[in-house]
């Protein structure tokens, strides 16, 4: 059994031992240290907090758990049920919300459950906050209301408003997606976005729909992390249903990878990457994704004259640096889509709708739209290390190694070559330093992290 806590939030497997994993005892005490922390920033007792969930096995036992403690801390709650976290972000400021959980293991396994914590603006939490409620929940510095304080619970459905919000989105041309008379396929790996997707797709002209794993049972019908190895057999789907695009999404819909009409991968570090070039064709504007995102966004945003950043790995990094340079569009290669004229938050629905306006608009099958981006090849590798080992002092040595090239260090440390690129992490969890690297060949790639590679464990 596992758990871990961290200043995102606190995830684990369900099931075991109190404190080996993710306990009742643990849900109610982190639960009750957020309702603690947001009371205090408010500056008031009685706040209101909006809990949706995704569809795992495990959530309505969970979410039972954080209404109730949330309820009995004095909190009003807004129950939107089963809902993709994009949507549970956007239900926060529209409700006037003091802030948010999200009830969701993103791509981990159906054995896994998590909190995500969102602020006021339906945001994720920075990490002084997140480490402050942990403090909170360790020190259980937290006091239940008495009887006559006891906070309330309604429910409400926030999917339509979502959708309609999508709709309204300037960028998004309905008429022209409808004319497109496009066949879609969506596989939402038994989830919410089997519930969401389809009528997001249906709101939006789509009449002709091919449902994969629709039913939000929970029992995820592949792996539900969306990548390649994944994906197997809905490729093969996809080929034979001979539709247009499939959009496949992770259980918590903030994650969006394209599949080809042949059955093809559009690449998932190519989402972003597409939905940018589009919306950087109307709106000019800067862009940002982390560090270990592709460089085709670079070069698509560099295309239409304006200017890249990247930020740290992690959405509320992302999100820190696109307010700072006023970005239009940004993201994480791992298909997540952040629009601010949306929201700041990853978000398949606005995706899915920019996306499916940028391929009607071009009047091109889905690989041909593919094959006009820059061609990049990932190599995702780690090294295992002992935990004595100074990792930091290795990352400082590689540094110093590469001086000579165009470093970056806010995030580990990335060394941009003139045609690649690799970065260097260390995992907040476990003794190991995640290597990823970039280049025009996947042998190129694959080479570059082999040398790298073989550096570290000269130092080692």
């Amino acid at each position: 059994m596992t758990l871990i806590k961290s200043i995102s939030g606190i995830r684990g497997t369900i099931g075991g031992k109190a404190g080996e994993g993710l306990s009742p005892l643990d849900v109610v005490k982190f639960s009750s240290a957020y309702a603690n922390f947001i009371q205090n920033k408010s500056g008031k007792q009685n706040i209101k907090i909006v809990v949706g969930r995704d569809a795992r096995i495990s959530g309505e036992m969970v979410s039972s758990l954080v209404i109730s403690s949330l309820v009995a801390m004095g909190c009003d709650v807004v129950n939107i049920g089963l809902a993709s976290t994009p949507t549970t972000e956007i239900a926060v400021p529209k409700e006037s919300a003091d802030g948010g959980i999200i009830l969701t293991a993103s791509h981990n396994p159906k054995q896994w459950n998590a909190l995500k914590l969102l602020n006021e603006k339906g945001e994720f939490l920075n990490g002084a906050e997140g480490a402050e409620i942990l403090k909170r929940a360790e020190e259980e510095s937290f006091i239940f209301a008495e009887v006559d304080n006891l906070g309330t619970v309604s429910e409400k459905d926030y999917n339509e408003f979502h959708i309609n919000e999508v709709l309204a989105l300037d960028l998004v041309d309905v008429e022209k997606i409808k004319a497109a008379n496009f066949k879609v396929a969506v596989d939402a790996v038994n989830s919410v976005g089997g519930i969401v997707v389809p009528q997001l797709l249906k709101a939006i002209g789509i009449e002709n729909i091919v449902e994969i794993n629709c039913e939000p049972t929970g029992e995820f019908a592949h792996t539900p992390e969306p990548i390649t190895e994944n994906l197997i057999e809905v490729a093969a789907k996809v080929k034979k249903e001979k539709v247009d695009v499939c959009f496949v999404v992770d259980p918590d819909v903030d994650r969006l990878v394209i599949l080809n009409e042949d059955g093809t991968m559009f690449n998932e570090e190519y989402t972003l990457v597409a939905v940018s070039d589009y919306v950087l064709s109307k709106t000019p504007g800067n862009t940002v994704s982390n560090l270990s995102s592709t460089r085709a966004l670079r070069d698509v945003t560099e295309k239409h004259g304006q200017s890249y950043q990247a930020a740290a790995v992690g959405e509320v990094n992302v999100v820190e640096k696109m307010k700072a340079t006023n970005a239009v569009i940004g993201g994480e290669g791992n298909g997540g889509v952040i629009y601010p004229a949306s929201h700041y938050g990853r978000d398949s629905l606005v995706g899915i709708a920019l996306f499916l306006t940028l391929l009607a608009e071009k009047q091109m099958k889905c690989s041909e739209l593919r094959a006009t981006y820059p061609n990049y090849f990932m190599s995702k590798n780690k090294i295992e290390l002992t935990p004595e080992i100074d990792v930091d002092g290795i990352l400082v040595q590689m540094k110093e190694k590469y001086s000579n090239e165009d470093v970056n260090d806010i995030d580990g440390v990335k060394i941009d070559f003139a045609e690649s690129w690799v970065h260097l992490r260390k995992s907040n969890t476990e003794p190991i330093i995640r290597i990823y690297s970039e280049a025009q060949s996947k042998d190129e790639a694959d080479g570059l992290a082999k040398a790298i590679i073989a550096d570290i464990k000269a130092l080692i």
